[in-house]
């Protein structure tokens, strides 16, 4: 039924591709325009490997399902991971439900899928979403909770009927209050980035923010500040304006004082992946909260229905009437070298400390992206 290969040279641009994401039930880190950029330029930087499974119908070669994944090697141990080079928060095979489930009764097609991931020392896919497919049933192991959530806030019919019902009366006045402040200090203007030039003032606004707060990747702080990154958030930027990205930005007379980075899915959903503010100048003013509100405005008016603050459990994101969902992960050992980590790592907290600054490790072009992707907890008031 089913035909199983590695193809690492795969167009992800192609419109065979497209076709397959339309009707898929993957999520926006695995649209077209965001993985070809992530093996393009993210995993060539970092010297990763592409291991990219393609499953084709048998009688008529379209494509069933792609499963974009990369080897990697720490240290000794070489591992086996789901594309998402600390960028994606959320990981998905790209198939619809119905056909994931004919791939996953298919013993042949299963055990296929297996023998091209090896060999490995370590199989490990974090970023499973609460109600994405179950990619465990491909490797026969059951899914763990990663410890932490993601966050999304229903958006309702009408912008002063969302502010009623997911945030808290008082906190609509605080945040009133807020925004009156800062009207004083000059002409604010919310816009969503159109042009380069805008789009390039709000990513230069965004590194210079964030490095202030985050500091230097190679010490565990902000990805923006390497090249490499910076490229690759700005040309997604760029080049999925007109369909997958939307770059919002704040201004204070002419100064950039905010900027958001998000993901648009599906006509439904915009999801947050990066974030900057002026603190230093603003912080009084909760500027990352006002930055939000208006975000939430704007999705609002495109009738979207879900804004999303994807994994991490920052406590503003409760704030704007978003819920919990947990995030699971799987892994499996292929060789004693794996189940040795493994089994040390998951029962030896200090060594597992030790383990996830090691598997972290920045690369030439790489660091910590939870500095990159996480938005300061200082944009609720104090």
């Amino acid at each position: 039924m089913f035909e199983v290969a590695v193809e690492n040279s795969f167009d992800f641009q192609s419109p065979e591709y497209a076709s397959l994401f339309a009707r898929s039930v993957a999520s926006a880190f695995q649209h077209p325009r965001w993985l070809s950029a992530l093996y393009g330029k993210l995993a060539i930087g970092n010297s990763i490997a592409p291991l990219i499974i393609v499953i084709r119908f048998a009688d008529d070669k379209r494509l069933a399902m792609v499963l974009p994944l990369v080897r990697q090697r720490y240290a000794m141990l070489r591992v086996v991971e789901f594309a998402d080079m600390r960028v994606s928060d959320y990981v998905s095979p790209v198939t619809d439900a119905a056909t994931f489930a004919q791939i996953a009764a298919d013993p042949a097609c299963v055990a296929a899928i297996r023998r091209l991931c090896r060999p490995y020392d370590l199989l490990r896919i974090g970023k499973l979403a609460d109600q994405s497919l179950r990619l465990e049933r491909l490797f026969d192991i059951e899914r763990e909770s990663m410890g932490m959530n993601a966050y999304a806030t229903p958006l309702d019919e009408t912008y002063p009927l969302w502010r009623q019902r997911r945030l808290e009366r008082s906190y609509c006045k605080e945040l009133d209050k807020k925004s009156r402040q800062l009207h004083r200090k000059g002409a604010v203007r919310f816009e969503c980035a159109r042009d380069a030039a805008a789009i390039d003032a709000t990513f230069e606004a965004m590194k210079f923010y964030r490095g202030l707060r985050f500091g230097d990747p190679k010490n565990g702080g902000d990805l923006l500040q390497l090249p490499a990154y910076y490229d690759f958030y700005r040309g997604m930027a760029l080049d999925g304006r007109d369909d997958a990205t939307r770059t919002y930005t704040l201004w204070l007379d002419d100064r950039v004082i905010a900027g958001v980075l998000g993901l648009a899915h599906r006509d439904s959903s915009f999801l947050v992946i990066l974030g900057g503010f002026d603190f230093e100048n603003f912080k009084n003013q909760s500027i990352g909260s006002l930055m939000f509100e208006q975000v939430a405005r704007d999705c609002i008016e495109r009738g979207e229905r879900v804004l999303d603050f994807t994994i991490g459990d920052e406590r503003y994101k409760l704030t704007f009437g978003a819920e919990p969902a947990t995030m699971w992960k799987i892994s499996r050992p292929g060789s004693p070298l794996g189940y040795a980590a493994e089994l040390i790592t998951e029962r030896m907290p200090a060594v597992k400390s030790l383990a996830r600054r090691i598997f972290h490790k920045p690369h030439e072009t790489s660091g910590q992206a939870d500095a990159a992707k996480s938005v300061p907890k200082e944009v609720t008031p104090g």
